[in-house]
Parts: structure tokens; C-alpha cells; sequence
């Protein structure tokens, strides 16, 4: 169980007049290659949760242990945690900081203690599982697009072979064809590398797409957490923390209601088409 997260709280600005629970009473456990989604309005505490993973903030009270080890003992190597649970910003321009593309998906696994030969070689891995051209190899990452900047700073975190990948709100501001160009390369490496994947969209259609588990966050707290079908299945009780279930969901409820003998459960596109088709007895 490489994530186990027990009775977690974390309140920003503790003892002032400006304090706020963000966190309250988290258990959750993460099992090893599952590519799990996290939903939530804003607010709701997405964020803050996955920046206690690899250790960015630090919890208020309870506890989080990676591979059986209590991340707030003393002594923990926190830097060994971070090469190992690896955290994409949504906003890439945050970890991107070298004079070219290249420098700054070195400069991971330099820091790593590789060999330049090693450091070199991963990088060039990394830019090719995220489908950059080598073109833009050696131009500043501030030069992309903010297709291309994601694309570094998911290669960036990859070059450190990490065992756990975050990533927060990776297609933000992107068309849609460069959203699913990213999301299918993190699916292809899940599927690859056996790695967790810890996805965090407001793309519900994403969601139900990629992932096997949801949580959903409300007001610092595990509302739900299970399997899409299940989740999606409450989408009236997610409209009203401000969520919504995919399209599809919708449609083929309407059938429903219209007095179509029809599956409900379907949360993608390919299982509205095949439950329809199956509805109309074709």
C-alpha cells in the first residue's frame, strides 16, 4: 500500500483571526497502479490534499505514510519521497525555470545523483512519452505554447521514474485536441509503467474516461469514493455542491424518462452508444 492517509487535518492560518479548515478527518488509502480521479468545486480542498502527498504542506494533525513509513517522523528523507511521488502544477510555468527544454527536464534526475549518460537518456525518454517534437528541444520553455509547457513539466516529473504521479488540472485552458493528445499519453504510461496516477479535473467527461476510482471533495472532506459508475450515479447530489456528471449521463437518463428500456450507467461516450443501440434493439 504505497499511500495511506489516516485522520488527516489541515487548517491554513491556525490561531488567527483568518483561520479556515481546508482539511478535515482524510482517510484514504491509494493502491499501487490504480489511476484514481479527484473532483471538486474550488474550494472544496483538491489542491491541498495532493500537495500533502509528496510532502509540500504539511499537515495540521494525522498522519500519511508511503510505503509503510510515516512521512513526519524524524529523520524522514523528504527528498526521497519527492523523487518517488512526483507533483504537476496546473500551472506548468511554476516548475519551469532552465534556459531550454531540455536543461529543465535534466534537471530532476540530476539531482537524482545520476550519471550525465543516465540524466541524458531519461530526458530524452521523458520528452518522447509526452509527444514533444525534438524541434523544441533546446528553445526556452517560456517559448511554448501552453500545451507544449505542460508537456515539459509532465516530462520534467516523469524523467524521475517517479512511482506515484499527481497531476492537477493537467488540460486546463487546453482545445480539445491537445487535452486528449496529454491525457492519452498519461494513460498509455499508466498502463506502461504500472504507476498511480492521481488525476484532478474539473472535466467530468475525463474523468469517467480515464480513471477506475473518483473522490470527490466538499468542503474539506471525502464526500464520495468508489467506482465512476457509482459516483456518477449520485449526479444530483453533485449538482449540488456545484459538480456535474458527464453528458452522457444526461442523455441517456432523458431516454430513460422518455420510456426507453435503456442502461443508465453508462458515464462515456462508447457505453452511451452501445446502450442506446442496445435500447433500440439493434
Amino acid at each position: 500500500m504505497p499511500v495511506k492517509i489516516e485522520n488527516l487535518n489541515y487548517i491554513y492560518n491556525e490561531d488567527t483571526a483568518f483561520e479556515k479548515k481546508a482539511l478535515e478527518n482524510i482517510d484514504l488509502e491509494l493502491p499501487d497502479g490504480q489511476f484514481i480521479g479527484i473532483i471538486g468545486h474550488t474550494g472544496s480542498g483538491k489542491s491541498t490534499l495532493i500537495q500533502h502527498l509528496n510532502g509540500l504542506i504539511k499537515a495540521t494533525s494525522g498522519t500519511i505514510f508511503y510505503n509503510g513509513e510515516n512521512i513526519y517522523r524524524d529523520g524522514y528523507k523528504m527528498r526521497e519521497l519527492r523523487n518517488q511521488v512526483g507533483l504537476v502544477f496546473q500551472y506548468p510555468e511554476h516548475q519551469l525555470f532552465e534556459v531550454d527544454v531540455f536543461s529543465d527536464v535534466c534537471f530532476g534526475p540530476k539531482n537524482q545523483g545520476l550519471s550525465p549518460e543516465e540524466v541524458e537518456a531519461r530526458a530524452y525518454e521523458a520528452l518522447r512519452q509526452v509527444g514533444l517534437k525534438e524541434k523544441y528541444y533546446k528553445k526556452s520553455p517560456f517559448e511554448l505554447s501552453g500545451g507544449q509547457k505542460r508537456r515539459v513539466a509532465i516530462a520534467g516529473i516523469l524523467a524521475m521514474h517517479p512511482q506515484v504521479l499527481i497531476l492537477d488540472e493537467p488540460t486546463a485552458g487546453l482545445d480539445p485536441r491537445g487535452r486528449d493528445d496529454i491525457l492519452n499519453q498519461i494513460a498509455k504510461l499508466h498502463k506502461e509503467r504500472k504507476i498511480t496516477v492521481i488525476l484532478v479535473s474539473h472535466s467530468m467527461e475525463d474523468i469517467a474516461k480515464y480513471v477506475e476510482r473518483i473522490i470527490v471533495m466538499n468542503a474539506g472532506t471525502v464526500m464520495y469514493d468508489g467506482v465512476p459508475k457509482d459516483i456518477f450515479g449520485h449526479y444530483k447530489e453533485l449538482e449540488e455542491i456545484g459538480l456535474a456528471a458527464p453528458q452522457v449521463t444526461y442523455v441517456v437518463k432523458a431516454l430513460e424518462e422518455k420510456g426507453f428500456d435503456i442502461d443508465t450507467t453508462a458515464t462515456t461516450v462508447e457505453e452511451a452508444k452501445a446502450a442506446i443501440l442496445q435500447a433500440l434493439g439493434k
